[in-house]
């Protein structure tokens, strides 16, 4: 894959401030060492991989913080999915 550059992602969420990327980037870089898997594949540093995540619009301001609460949901439902198809297979 290509280098990263700063000028992607500020390009990705429209803001041309350095200092709001950081932020952006140091939150989400909390999200994964809290266990959160990375939107975009590859096998990078942390900060690659996720300044690829801001780059490619997966990440923005607007989603940040649901991005763990929809992690979540998923889980949930993935769990009942399981716990049903178990039960429809006992009967």
């Amino acid at each position: 894959m290509a280098r990263i550059t700063v000028e992607d992602c500020l390009e990705a969420i429209g803001n041309h401030n350095r200092f709001a990327l950081i932020h952006l980037a140091v939150e989400r870089i909390r999200q994964h060492r809290e266990g959160e898997p990375f939107l975009v594949s590859g096998k990078n540093r942390e900060i690659v991989m996720t300044l690829r995540e801001i780059a490619a619009g997966k990440v923005t301001f607007d989603n940040i913080f649901q991005l763990p609460e929809e992690r979540k949901i998923q889980e949930a439902e993935h769990a009942a999915a399981q716990e049903s198809d178990a039960a429809a297979e006992s009967a």
